[in-house]
């Protein structure tokens, strides 16, 4: 048995969450699957899995081991791709993490696009407003929003996404609205906890100076479309990403308000493990974002 094939199984458990299933992505079979995790086990004299008849979970040691392995085997398998598969389709399991709203709405007929041109890579889309630790988790790629805090990873920016500040009819009829960015303190503001810091609006005026104005409110929500249910519902002024409120301004149930002022726009990035050589199937993804953005108006 080959240690590489050992390894490689163990990712595999880990990812899939039992033999059975790895053995299956990996086309063998449950014994040799337990052989292989067995003579690796022996190899390094340590119990990498916590096994009982209903399930099977990494030990400390195990999830250690790991968060080391696997960037290891992704780089040999990157580096196999250059030498020998740049002429061939790319293929292999690719696992994203990506933002939940976004993901849905925009992201998502992307990635089908991308199926239906590489049929195969296999794809784990993972939906998640938590920002992962993709080395640790298994990830090759990450879709963020915003500003990016993990100077150890690299990003490509795909595109920006406009925010808008938005109320409702209802609110405006009942409390009026700002005419000015330094008037959001008399406002309830509902707050989208996935900006770095939700309690600050940055505003860019004609002369395309900044402006930073503190709000606060009594709603705070880690998700977007949380934020566009109680601004709808009357509960006071919110800043959104322009692809969550679009259908409810269209619709006349959201206002758009300050828009003679900028609110400052998020960077959409991929993110990606550091590496000498980039795995053909995570090259083939992000080229395909960066052409969809590209041409998109998002």
């Amino acid at each position: 048995m080959d240690r590489m094939d050992c390894d490689k199984m163990f990712i595999a458990i880990i990812e899939t969450g039992n033999f059975t299933r790895a053995a299956k992505r990996l086309g063998t079979s449950f014994g040799q699957a337990s052989k292989l995790i067995s003579k690796l086990e022996t190899d390094l004299s340590v119990t990498l899995f916590r096994r009982t008849t209903r399930s099977i979970t990494p030990t400390e040691i195990g999830v250690a081991y790991y968060a080391r392995i696997k960037p290891l085997i992704a780089e040999y398998e990157a580096l196999n791709d250059d030498i020998q598969l740049t002429s061939q389709n790319p293929r292999g399991l690719l696992r994203i993490s990506v933002p939940v709203t976004f993901g849905y709405s925009q992201l998502t007929p992307i990635l089908l696009k991308f199926a239906h041109r590489y049929p195969e890579i296999e794809l784990d889309i993972q939906f998640s407003d938590r920002v992962a630790h993709i080395i640790d988790e298994g990830f090759d790629l990450a879709i963020r929003i915003g500003h990016l805090t993990d100077s150890s990873l690299i990003a490509r920016k795909l595109s920006h996404i406009r925010t808008l500040v938005v109320t409702s009819p209802q609110y405006m009829k009942k409390h009026g609205y700002p005419a000015h960015w330094s008037e959001l303190p008399n406002y309830n503001c509902i707050l989208d906890t996935n900006f770095v810091n939700p309690y600050i609006w940055s505003f860019t005026d004609h002369q395309h100076k900044n402006h930073f104005q503190t709000v606060h409110g009594n709603l705070k929500f880690s998700n977007a479309e949380a934020c566009l249910k109680a601004v709808c519902d009357g509960f006071g002024v919110a800043r959104l990403p322009d692809f969550v409120v679009e259908k409810a301004i269209s619709k006349g149930e959201l206002s758009v308000i300050l828009d003679e002022y900028e609110a400052q726009p998020l960077g959409l990035f991929v993110i990606y493990p550091p590496t000498k050589y980039l795995a053909h199937k995570s090259r083939a993804m992000i080229d395909f974002l960066i052409d969809a953005f590209s041409t998109s108006h998002t």
